[in-house]
């Protein structure tokens, strides 16, 4: 069973995609803010990391980045902001998929898949 790690400070967000992925048989934890996140990253092993942008306390692109210098666990980043901008820059420094919001979980769970078939 894989181990999810959500970073997401909507907490209906959040409790939907944790929903979601224990019907689909993962181990789900969830932070709502990105210090939480950033820490619980580093002291656990998860299999993937599911990280929105905007998160009180440390933003999702210096998450991203601080957990680049430590850990290479997949990051998937789940956000509102879709500027090519923003998802260059989320790409750029350590993210391995970026999905905008409003997404289908269909696509976020085919997604999730493409990555645990490359870390097996």
């Amino acid at each position: 069973m894989a181990k999810i790690l959500i970073i997401e400070d909507e907490k209906q967000m959040a409790d939907f995609i944790s929903l979601e992925l224990k019907h689909e048989g993962y181990e789900v934890d969830i932070c709502y803010n990105g210090e939480q996140g950033y820490e619980n990253a580093i002291n656990t092993n998860y299999d993937i990391i599911l990280l929105d942008i905007m998160l009180p306390k440390i933003n999702g692109m210096e998450v991203c980045w601080r957990l680049r210098i430590k850990k290479h666990t997949p990051i998937i980043m789940l956000t509102a902001k879709g500027d090519i901008t923003d998802k260059v820059n989320g790409l750029d420094i350590g993210a391995d998929d970026y999905l905008t919001k409003p997404f289908e979980i269909e696509e976020l769970l085919a997604r999730m898949r493409v990555i645990l078939r490359r870390k097996s």
